[in-house]
């Protein structure tokens, strides 16, 4: 598959382009698809942080398209990582369903970048939704002994029964998605009443939520730029 312009841009700000074979496919319930992976130098080359995502190019129709999709559990050790597809109708969807054990797919890593601060911030507040919900889990893995407050949106009931690695100190909020998204904003900025000198935010969820709520920090509270990580996972059509 011949690539765009989006790769050439890519590549002029840094990306670094690998492939990587699938080693497994599985179902998770009846709206997603998890891939098991060997990511070749990826892992090794790049390294690995919270949260990181990687593009991967999916043809469509003959026409390069590429989505983004965070790493669940990558192990540096092995190169391996998953994958977790939402079964939207769409080419990543029917690509995830079809996947076999040999197959192989173009990724692109650029752009993805996070850390945790140091000194390690006295609470983690997150909102997110079954997209981020891979990048949430990786933020609590990384996280140790700081407790965190999480919002998480739901569009289905199945959603709840996703994987998430609260500890004994979290605190767990979800929230039905309604009124295009709007409910998790009224939510989250009802509940977030004063700004935590040592809190660290993190928002990604969808687009318009994900401004309405960062809004709320920044101008509403008056949270510091340094301490608002917020990256919109998809956008509402």
């Amino acid at each position: 598959m011949k690539r765009n312009w989006e790769a050439l841009v890519l590549k002029a700000f840094g990306g670094r382009n690998f492939q990587l074979t699938v080693l497994k496919n599985e179902s998770v319930g009846d709206r997603y698809q998890r891939l098991l992976v060997d990511g070749g130098d990826l892992l090794r080359a790049c390294g690995v942080h919270p949260t990181m995502w990687i593009r991967l190019w999916f043809d469509n129709a003959g026409r390069p398209h590429q989505r983004a999709y965070t790493l669940v559990d990558p192990d540096p050790d092995s190169g391996r990582f998953h994958l977790v597809f939402a079964l939207h109708d769409g080419c990543a969807a029917r690509w995830a369903t079809t996947a076999r054990p040999g197959d192989t797919i173009e990724a692109t890593v650029q752009g993805s970048s996070f850390t945790l601060p140091d000194p390690a911030p006295g609470r983690l507040y997150l909102v997110g939704d079954a997209a981020s919900l891979p990048a949430v889990n990786s933020l609590l893995d990384a996280a140790g002994p700081v407790s965190a407050r999480i919002w998480l949106e739901y569009a289905h009931d199945g959603e709840r029964d996703l994987p998430l690695r609260t500890r004994p100190h979290d605190e767990v909020v979800w929230v039905p998605r309604r009124d295009e998204g709007q409910h998790l904003v009224d939510t989250v900025t009802t509940a977030l009443t004063d700004a935590q000198q040592d809190g660290l935010y993190w928002v990604a969820c969808e687009a318009a939520s994900t401004r309405g709520i960062v809004r709320h920090l920044r101008r509403g509270l008056g949270v510091g730029k340094e301490q608002v990580a917020a990256l919109a996972y998809w956008r509402a059509r």
